[in-house]
């Protein structure tokens, strides 16, 4: 039974689709979004096309930006020769708010998942081997502490030691089947300083 006009009802809909909004919440925000007024409306969506329009990746780590190099990347401030590597952009950002981290990222844009398919060539490890060719001391490893996140790990690893370059590993501060993005940054700062060579 249809409760809405159509309009409301394919609003509730569209916004069901989002990530971790479950049908109350999409009712919720779209009620919310009828009562503000037209410019707001107007700059909400406008923000969403904009990003969506602007937003690439960083051609050097591979995170979410709207310039071709991230401010990460280009900041001369960072340890370019320490890479932290995270398996999405939300990992990278719960990681920049410890503010703790002064090394640069990479972004893989998932893990490695034999079940769902997902080989080492899904995901960005080419990359990644093209960077360790400049000036790298470090790498370290951040996945999630999932078995895909562990199964990368052991991965990458095993693709660094021969190089040379000391490979770490975040510590168990991350509870096991946790994702980074969730954890404060307590726990994730815990997890850095207490990291273990692979």
């Amino acid at each position: 039974m249809q409760y809405y006009s159509n309009y409301i009802g394919k609003l509730v809909e569209e916004l069901g689709r989002l990530p971790g909004i479950g049908p109350k919440s999409a009712q919720r925000l779209a009620f919310h979004i009828i009562g503000m007024s037209g410019e707001q409306v107007n700059a909400l969506s406008d923000a969403i096309r904009n990003a969506k329009n602007n937003v690439r990746y960083c051609k050097i780590c591979g995170t979410l930006t709207d310039t071709e190099v991230c401010p990460i990347c280009a900041n001369p401030a960072r340890n370019h020769k320490v890479i932290m590597v995270v398996e999405n952009s939300r990992d990278l950002a719960a990681y920049e708010k410890t503010q703790k981290f002064d090394g640069v990222y990479h972004v893989l844009h998932g893990a490695i998942s034999p079940m769902q398919g997902i080989g080492p060539d899904d995901i960005h490890l080419k990359e990644l081997i093209q960077r360790l060719q400049g000036d790298v001391d470090e790498v370290i490893i951040a996945t999630n502490s999932s078995l895909e996140g562990e199964t990368t790990a052991m991965y990458i690893s095993k693709l660094i030691k021969p190089t040379g370059i000391a490979v770490t590993r975040i510590a168990s501060g991350v509870p096991v089947g946790g994702d980074l993005e969730y954890i404060d940054e307590v726990t994730l700062l815990r997890a850095l300083e207490g990291r273990t060579t692979l």
